[in-house]
């Protein structure tokens, strides 16, 4: 679901470098009022403009590559609460399971504990259950292959990560986008008049060109922070994590160090009779 939210992300913002070509001309159509006998006269726009409230102003600043911008910051709320839901110690290492495996581990039941590895959707859980389905091949491999798993749990967080470092990449650049688009209208409008331009013929690409590296910023920086302080919790427990995980499945390594003792230990065969 995340994946096909990244996709239209980028898909709008192809839409957007598009559109800017015809969000310029469009910008440009009232900057000659002389060309248009029947435009409204200019004092009401004005007061209309003097009534217009900050957040309605912002949204007509914003442009296409704010918009693009408002939407990467709900797909970065998304992806924080998703990941401050899931670095939790409890759902990374229920206590209960760890309580049931040792119990049946302490009472030898070594079928139960795999089956509630099996059982368990926890990362812990699935580190077991792989690291138990190979200690047929013995202990070492059975410890390799538990690592392994571990690693791949370690990368489907990281893989989240990655889409916060993307928007606290991506976002100060469209915000730059914005800046260049508002700078090539407020020139534009420079260009077409005969007259020197007013402050308010200049003042929308201005502003969009402000508002849009504002917005840019705005989702960026806590995007940044996000991801650093989550990143930094992803990898405390998955080492935690690790830990419990390795005490656990050494408790097969001293069992496979005992066997040869209790085989050794047996009483040897009597020695066939010479005639």
């Amino acid at each position: 679901m995340l994946r096909g939210v990244i996709t239209g992300f980028l898909a709008l913002l192809l839409v957007a470098a598009l559109m800017t070509t015809g969000q310029t001309t469009w910008a440009q159509a009232p900057a000659n009022p002389a060309a248009n006998p029947a435009a409204p006269p200019v004092a009401p726009v004005a007061e209309e403009s003097e009534d217009t409230s900050f957040l309605v102003w912002v949204h007509n600043a914003s442009g296409v590559f704010g918009y693009t911008i408002f939407l990467a910051s709900f797909i970065m709320v998304a992806v924080i609460v998703m990941l401050t839901v899931q670095l939790r110690r409890e759902q990374l290492i229920p206590s209960g399971f760890v309580e049931v495996f040792e119990d049946r581990i302490n009472n030898k039941d070594f079928q139960g504990a795999y089956e509630t590895a099996k059982g368990d959707d926890s990362p812990i859980g699935r580190m077991m259950a792989s690291g138990m389905g190979k200690l047929s091949q013995g202990y070492d491999k059975a410890l390799e292959e538990m690592k392994d798993t571990g690693d791949e749990e370690y990368m489907l967080i990281d893989h989240k990560l990655g889409y916060l470092a993307l928007i606290a990449a991506v976002a100060p650049m469209l915000g730059l986008l914005g800046t260049v688009q508002g700078m090539i209208v407020s020139f534009n409008e420079i260009a077409a008049s005969n007259t020197t331009p007013k402050p308010k013929d200049l003042a929308f690409g201005i502003s969009m060109a402000l508002v849009t590296t504002l917005e840019g910023l705005i989702v960026a920086i806590p995007a940044m922070v996000a991801n650093s302080l989550l990143k930094n919790r992803a990898e405390l427990l998955m080492n935690e994590v690790g830990t419990i995980a390795t005490n656990l499945m050494s408790r097969f390594s001293s069992m496979q160090k005992s066997a040869p003792r209790a085989a050794g230990s047996a009483n040897p065969a009597p020695p066939a009779r010479s005639e």
